[in-house]
C-alpha cells in the first residue's frame, strides 16, 4: 500500500514558477493546419534558394566561366546565413514569426529578380549579380526556416507534440531540394534562365499565403526589449554547448557522405546515375523516417536516439569503403538515411528544452551559424584530406570522432 504524497503545510510559499516564452494561441483551424501552413512557408523559401542554386551553377558553366566561379557562388548560399543568423534569431525572439517571414519572402523574391537580371548583362555584372542572389535567396532560406522553427517549437504544448512537429519540418527541405531543381529545370528546357528565374522569384509568394494561416502571438514584456544576453552567455547554458558539439558531429557526417560518395563511386568505376541512385536512397530514407517519427514520437526518447543514431552512424561509416558493389553501397545509404535522418527532431526537442523561454530564437541561430559554418568550410577539408589520406580513411576519422561522441548526449535527459 502506498502512501500518499505529502502537502505542504498552510502558508508555506509555493514553488515559483520557471519563466518562459508564451506559447501562440491555438490557430483557429487547429494544430493540424498551422503546422501545415509552417511547412509550406518553408517549402517556398528553401525551393526557390534550391532552385538558384542549380539553376546559377549551370548558368555559369554554359557561360565559359571556370570551376572556382561555381565553388565560389555556392559557397555564398551557406557563407552569408552564417553572418546574419544571430541577427536574425533576435529578431524573431523580440518580434515574432510574421515580421521575419515577410522579410524572408522580399529577400527571396529580391534574389530571384536579381538572378532574372543577370539573364540580361554578361561579364563581371552577371556574376556580380548571381552572387546577390545566392546571398539573397540563403539568407532568406536562413531567416525564415529560423522564424519558422521557433514558432513551431513554442506552439507545441509538449516534448512529445514538438518532436513531431520537428518531424514534419524536416521533410520540407527534402521536398524542396526535389521541387525547386525539377521546376526551374523543366523552366530552362522549355523557355531559357530568365523564365526559371522569375518562377523562383514567384515561389516565396506561397510563403506568404501560407503566413496568413498562422496566428499572430501578442509579445510579453520581455520579448519587446532588446536582448540583454550575448552569444556566450547562451553557450553556458547547462547542456548547450555538449548539444551544439552533438549536432556539428551528425552535420559534419551528413556533408562527408554527400562529399565522399561520388569520390567513392568514381574509384569504383560506377558512372553518374549509379551514384545519383545511391545518393537518392539516401535522401528517400531520410524523408521516410521523418515521416514516421510522428506515428512514434509517443514512444521515443530523445536522448535515446541520439545515442542509437551515433553509434549506427558510425558502424555504417566504417562499412561504407568495404562495400563490394553499388548494391552495398545503395543500402548503407539507406542505413545512413535512417540515422541521420531521425537526429534532427530529437536534437530540436531538446534545444528548445535547454534554452530559456525568450532566447529560443538566438539558440536556433546559433545552430544555424555552425550548420552553415560546417557546410562552407568542411568540404573544403574533406578535399584536403582525401587527396592526402584516401576516402576510406576519411569515412573511418569522421565514423571514428562519431562514436567518441556518442557519450555526449547522456546529460542531455530532460524531463518530458
Amino acid at each position: 500500500m502506498t502512501s500518499p504524497e505529502p502537502t505542504p503545510p498552510p502558508g508555506a510559499a509555493s514553488a515559483p514558477a520557471v519563466p518562459s516564452a508564451p506559447p501562440l494561441p491555438p490557430a483557429p483551424e487547429g494544430f493540424g493546419r498551422l503546422v501545415l501552413a509552417l511547412v509550406i512557408g518553408q517549402l517556398g523559401l528553401h525551393a526557390t534558394m534550391a532552385g538558384v542554386r542549380m539553376a546559377a551553377s549551370l548558368q555559369v558553366l554554359r557561360e565559359g566561366h571556370d570551376a572556382w566561379a561555381v565553388g565560389l557562388l555556392l559557397a555564398l548560399f551557406a557563407a552569408a546565413p552564417v553572418l546574419t543568423a544571430w541577427q536574425a534569431g533576435r529578431l524573431a525572439d523580440r518580434h515574432g514569426y510574421h515580421p521575419l517571414v515577410h522579410g524572408a519572402v522580399a529577400l527571396s523574391m529580391a534574389g530571384g529578380a536579381a538572378a532574372l537580371a543577370s539573364t540580361f548583362v554578361h561579364g563581371a555584372l552577371h556574376l556580380g549579380l548571381l552572387s546577390l542572389a545566392a546571398m539573397l535567396t540563403g539568407t532568406a532560406a536562413n531567416v525564415g526556416m529560423l522564424s519558422i522553427q521557433r514558432t513551431a517549437g513554442l506552439a507545441a504544448r509538449n516534448a512529445t507534440e514538438r518532436m513531431r512537429v520537428f518531424s514534419w519540418l524536416g521533410v520540407a527541405p527534402s521536398f524542396s531540394n526535389v521541387i525547386g531543381p525539377v521546376a526551374v529545370g523543366l523552366m530552362i528546357d522549355g523557355y531559357g534562365f530568365a523564365a526559371g528565374y522569375a518562377l523562383m522569384a514567384a515561389l516565396p509568394v506561397a510563403t506568404a499565403l501560407a503566413a496568413r494561416r498562422v496566428p499572430r502571438a501578442v509579445p510579453s514584456p520581455a520579448a519587446e526589449r532588446p536582448a540583454a544576453g550575448t552569444a556566450w552567455s547562451l553557450l553556458n547554458a547547462p547542456g548547450m554547448r555538449r548539444l551544439l558539439t552533438v549536432n556539428w558531429l551528425f552535420s559534419m557526417s551528413w556533408d562527408v557522405h554527400s562529399f565522399a560518395v561520388p569520390l567513392l563511386g568514381h574509384e569504383r568505376g560506377f558512372n553518374a546515375s549509379t551514384v545519383g541512385l545511391i545518393l537518392g536512397l539516401f535522401t528517400l530514407s531520410v524523408s521516410g523516417v521523418r515521416l514516421l517519427i510522428p506515428v512514434l514520437a509517443h514512444r521515443l526518447q530523445e536522448v535515446t536516439v541520439m545515442r542509437a543514431a551515433m553509434v549506427g552512424t558510425a558502424l555504417v561509416f566504417a562499412a561504407y569503403p568495404l562495400a563490394p558493389n553499388a548494391w552495398a553501397m545503395g543500402a548503407l545509404a539507406a542505413a545512413l538515411g535512417i540515422t541521420l535522418g531521425c537526429v534532427q527532431p530529437m536534437i530540436m526537442t531538446v534545444l528548445h528544452q535547454l534554452t530559456p523561454g525568450e532566447r529560443h530564437g538566438e539558440a536556433l541561430a546559433l545552430r544555424s551559424m555552425a550548420i552553415n559554418a560546417t557546410s562552407t568550410v568542411m568540404p573544403l577539408v574533406f578535399g584536403a584530406s582525401g587527396a592526402l589520406v584516401g576516402t576510406a580513411a576519411l569515412f573511418w576519422a569522421v565514423g571514428a570522432a562519431v562514436l567518441a561522441g556518442s557519450r555526449l548526449p547522456r546529460r542531455l535527459a530532460a524531463p518530458r
